[in-house]
């Protein structure tokens, strides 16, 4: 046994060089979603590197609660802070106790950059979560350099002021429920509801004709529930009271999925209790129904929909308004819902089954009247509207805000077949794209509950708007290559005599010309110079009404165009200013204002005989034969 004075101290000395050391486990106290207090905490003394594990955890504290961030990030903080004190020991082994940030021996630059180009290995290809821990602790070690009082090594200083070199991943975006299995999540969540509300109905009224089980028994349904409902019996005493075997009518309650055989009468009977418990209040299971309806009927976001409180709701004499808290986002919206009208209460299943109404002020009264004997109960105001009666199994009855997991197994026990993962956030995504849809893509309308910018990245890229976007882009192409590919109507001799015949009538009026029409291009009438020209006020090129702005140096691309024999000396000569034009011009701008009139013109020229061109080129050496353009035709620009 050591004597007085022999015994070694456990505790490090402050340094006089770093700064007193703090002593002891640290901890924040940060908002979960729901906002409740969770207590998160670090212990440096379970590392080697105690020194760099206590600076950089004092750094950790002092940000989340200058920050006020909630758990999530502050947890999400503490795991990178935490990895990286492991792979400190294990990489610098001995000398970890000797690590510091204010020192430049042994060198954490180093250490930093090598446990960074570890980490994709640790996660599969593609996550967020390297990126993520590294620039968490290069923030961390950035805080300490703003102090000047507290010391840091000049080449950590250096490094951790830049960028990391990790790429940050990318997420796998959720696609949207089809039309189908929304509604039939909707008719599933009305079905629910119904059937909870028979069962809280059945559950009060048998609890109102029972009396104190110790007086009549402890093997009545209505005497138990009596008892649970005005709490003068415990659940974990009546868990131990009722006798086994069970009535018939209490063995029915306890689900057939709950094994009672073979097991003790305190585990059967807290089975019990916690089913009678069911017939008074909701549980969590209960809870999904609503939370769906309301989604599907807000358009809003899971946590905004289960975060409404007693005060979040303001009825109204046209419906209802909502205050509704995101947190991601940092808004408070205060949205207006309209009532439908001749909107009857649910009495029974089927009213809904075959068109389910979605209106959110109805929604919210059956959530409240469900709820309001565990409002009672809660103690806090104001209370949620998302609250749920439990029974742990330390078999104390517990009330709390409903955190509504395990959504797929709710689907499963709907009898639901639903294509795709079974996430409630796919619901919200749906709801988005009808409305993207409705408002004409206007994303200002669209995204008024949370950014632009949050839209464009998580929203805009499901299946629906792809499919949209898809056959609008289709559309406009298959308009320009109608208008493209829809060219002149080319006659031959033979072809221009036959239309004064009576037999071809039909033709014409598919073509959509009338007698006098013909009798017009014939006699040249409507001669636009290269060309004629059934209507040159109905032009493709020009608004319905005005004279073709066009013409003629357009008119090879026109569908209202028709070419005869006698226009042949003008193409020839058409020809010979695209040749210049040609000569003059790249090939890509050529081709770019020019290119479908040649491809045109010389598909027409094609089908002329040698002879008919000789002749043609004839009567342009004569003179008989001119083209007239206009002055913009004799000046290109290279723009």
């Amino acid at each position: 046994m050591p004597r007085r004075g022999e015994r070694r101290r456990d505790f490090r000395h402050d340094d006089p060089d770093h700064g007193p050391v703090r002593i002891g486990v640290r901890q924040v106290i940060t908002p979960d979603s729901r906002g409740k207090k969770r207590v998160l905490r670090f212990d440096p003394s379970q590392f080697a590197c105690r020194t760099l594990a206590a600076e950089l955890a004092d750094e950790w504290v002092e940000y989340i609660e200058v920050t006020a961030r909630r758990t999530g990030t502050a947890s999400r903080h503490r795991q990178g802070l935490r990895l990286f004190c492991q792979h400190v020991d294990a990489q610098l082994a001995d000398r970890a106790a000797e690590a510091s940030l204010a020192r430049a021996d042994p060198d954490l630059s180093a250490v930093l950059l090598a446990w960074e180009q570890s980490l994709p290995a640790q996660w599969p290809r593609g996550s967020t979560r390297p990126g993520m821990f590294a620039a968490n602790l290069r923030l961390l070690i950035n805080r300490r350099q703003q102090h000047p009082e507290r010391g840091l090594a000049a080449r950590l200083a250096q490094i951790a002021a830049q960028d990391h070199g990790l790429a940050w991943g990318t997420t796998q975006e959720l696609d949207e429920f089809s039309r189908k299995d929304k509604a039939a999540l909707v008719r599933a969540a009305w079905d629910d509801v119904a059937r909870l509300r028979k069962r809280l109905k059945a559950g009060w009224e048998m609890a109102a004709a029972g009396e104190h089980p110790a007086e009549r028994g402890w093997s009545r349904m209505p005497d138990l529930l009596w008892a649970l409902a005005h709490q003068v019996v415990s659940p974990k005493e009546m868990a131990r009271t009722v006798p086994f075997p069970l009535a018939p009518e209490l063995a029915a309650i306890i689900p057939d999925n709950v094994r009672t055989e073979g097991q003790s009468c305190g585990l059967r009977g807290y089975f019990l209790v916690r089913s009678l418990l069911n017939w008074l209040y909701p549980n969590e299971r209960d809870l999904h129904a609503f939370r769906v309806l309301l989604i599907a009927a807000t358009g809003h976001s899971p946590e905004e929909v289960t975060s409404l409180t007693e005060d979040s709701v303001e009825f109204t004499e046209s419906g209802i308004r909502l205050t509704m808290i995101k947190n991601r986002a940092r808004r408070i919206h205060r949205r207006a819902f309209a009532r439908i009208d001749k909107l009857n209460t649910i009495e029974h299943v089927q009213e809904y089954a075959d068109r389910p109404r979605l209106e959110v002020s109805a929604i919210i009264r059956q959530l409240m009247e469900a709820t309001a004997p565990l409002r009672e109960l809660y103690g806090m105001s104001p209370a949620p509207l998302f609250l749920q009666g439990t029974l742990p199994p330390n078999g104390q009855f517990t009330i709390d805000q409903g955190r509504l997991r395990h959504f797929r197994q709710w689907v499963m026990e709907m009898g639901l077949d639903l294509e795709g993962r079974a996430d409630v956030r796919r619901l919200r995504k749906s709801v988005k794209v009808e409305k993207a849809v409705a408002f004409g893509g206007r994303i200002t309308d669209i995204a008024d509950d949370h950014h632009e910018e949050t839209f464009r990245g998580h929203y805009a890229q499901g299946t629906t708007l792809r499919m949209i976007s898809g056959q609008v882009i289709t559309g406009a192409q298959q308009s320009w290559f109608d208008k493209a590919t829809t060219g002149p109507v080319v006659l031959d001799a033979a072809a221009e005599a036959a239309l004064v015949e009576e037999e071809t009538t039909p033709v014409l009026r598919e073509l959509g010309l009338n007698v006098e029409q013909v009798e017009d291009l014939r006699r040249g009438a409507m001669e636009m110079g290269v060309t004629s020209c059934r209507d040159p006020f109905d032009s493709p090129f020009s608004r319905p009404g005005d004279l073709c702005a066009v013409a003629p140096l357009r008119c090879l691309e026109c569908r209202n165009a028709w070419i005869l024999p006698s226009h042949l000396p003008q193409l020839l000569l058409f020809s010979d200013h695209l040749n210049g034009l040609r000569t003059r011009l790249s090939p890509i701008h050529f081709q770019t204002l020019w290119g479908q009139t040649a491809a045109n013109l010389a598909a027409v020229l094609a089908e002329r005989t040698e002879t008919e061109i000789n002749a043609a080129r004839r009567h342009i050496a004569e003179g008989t034969a001119t083209l007239h353009l206009p002055l913009a035709a004799r000046a290109e620009f290279d723009a």
